[in-house]
């Protein structure tokens, strides 16, 4: 053997663990950090949670709590799991799983600041289109009175009384509010549709957007045969379903006239105390909590509830409209929603079919409640 043989040898005996290739490098126990996943987990728990707790439903008031909570639990577990799979070199995966704990929770609480302003702000917007609604109709109504003698749109004869119409698509006033048969009967809402077919009022303007319930009044939904808006007599076979807004009772002795006080009101949002197609009325047996000068969250339960008992708007008898913040905005601080007990005209008492305006001053605005409920 030459010297360089021997030489070659002595450098291939004597090659050190770190000369061998890379295939025979011991593999590395590479896992999936369950730090990681278990905030992953945490996080569509709270994404749960929280579409549970936006549920238009009656569910428990710590829903919500749990929701946020586990959102923060998230959160931290998913920075800390990132921070650790960072630091251990390729040992630990799950960044995915990470990013998700992370993304859930930022975004949920994104929303939690952001929709309530949005929520005011639609609110807001729906307060003012109802405030535009009612201003056009008041406009209207005094078109209408000047054609019809001063009066304000009164359906059937002044005799006649609150109930329903008997046929909304009759051929005469006569057989839609059957005066044929004694004094007549017809709904609230059949002396609002007298704009629409004296006054070029359009059945949308008679519909709140706050109400999901409450639709335009289309035509072509209803079988009507060869007859137009102007040909009718009502907003169809269940009028509450199209129209949102409340008026002052005309049937019976002190139906308002364009002469009649300026402070007096003529119309309004939804009665909290009738039957509403998105609800039930507000059940009380006595209104001794109302108090002009009383607390904040008990003048709300006597508003309308289309608008959040916020307050309602109001159309007064010289069509001007404003966002009242409390029911006691009538003359004299008369309750426009109930009718006046004796001298107490700010609490009132709540209507039913059978209601009248206790007095000339007394304004009562109803609405017509759902077809088949007891008023």
């Amino acid at each position: 053997m030459n010297d360089s043989e021997s030489n070659q040898k002595d450098a291939h005996n004597t090659q050190t663990p770190d000369s061998q290739s890379p295939s025979e490098d011991k593999k590395l126990d590479v896992r999936t950090s369950q730090l990681a996943v278990f905030s992953c987990i945490v996080a569509i728990f709270a994404l749960l949670a929280f579409v549970i707790a936006a549920l238009p439903e009656n569910l428990p008031v710590v829903l919500p709590i749990i929701a946020f909570a586990s959102a923060i639990v998230a959160l931290i577990l998913g920075i800390l799991s990132i921070f650790i799979i960072g630091e251990c070199k390729g040992v630990l995966t799950g960044k995915g799983f990470a990013a998700v704990g992370i993304a859930i929770p930022l975004g949920l609480l994104f929303f939690a600041v952001l929709i309530p302003g949005l929520g005011r702000v639609r609110s807001t917007a729906y307060r003012l289109h109802c405030g535009t609604n009612l201003s056009g109709l008041g406009k209207a109504m005094l078109i209408y009175s000047n054609d019809f003698d001063d009066q304000f749109p009164r359906a059937a004869g002044p005799n006649s009384i609150w109930g329903s119409t008997s046929d909304f698509q009759a051929a005469t006033a006569a057989e839609a509010y059957r005066l044929n048969a004694g004094p007549g009967q017809a709904t609230i809402s059949a002396n609002f549709f007298l704009l629409v077919k004296y006054a070029e009022i359009t059945p949308k303007s008679f519909v709140c957007r706050e109400e999901k319930k409450t639709t335009e009044f289309i035509l072509a939904e209803y079988k009507v045969a060869n007859k137009k808006l102007f040909d009718l007599w009502d907003f169809g076979p269940d009028p509450s379903k199209h129209c949102s807004y409340t008026y002052h009772i005309p049937y019976g002795p002190y139906a308002l006239t364009s002469s009649s006080d300026p402070a007096m009101a003529v119309a309004a949002d939804r009665n909290p105390w009738l039957d509403a197609p998105a609800g039930r009325a507000r059940r009380v047996t006595d209104l001794t909590f109302l108090d002009q000068y009383g607390p904040r969250e008990l003048v709300k339960r006597a508003n309308a509830v289309s608008h959040k008992g916020d307050g309602q708007n109001v159309l007064f008898v010289d069509a001007h409209t404003v966002f009242e913040k409390a029911s006691f905005c009538g003359l004299n601080d008369d309750n426009i929603y109930t009718s006046h007990n004796g001298p107490d005209i700010q609490r009132g008492i709540p209507p039913t079919l059978q209601s009248q305006p206790a007095d000339a001053n007394d304004s009562l605005l109803v609405h017509d409640p759902p077809k088949g409920v007891a008023k």
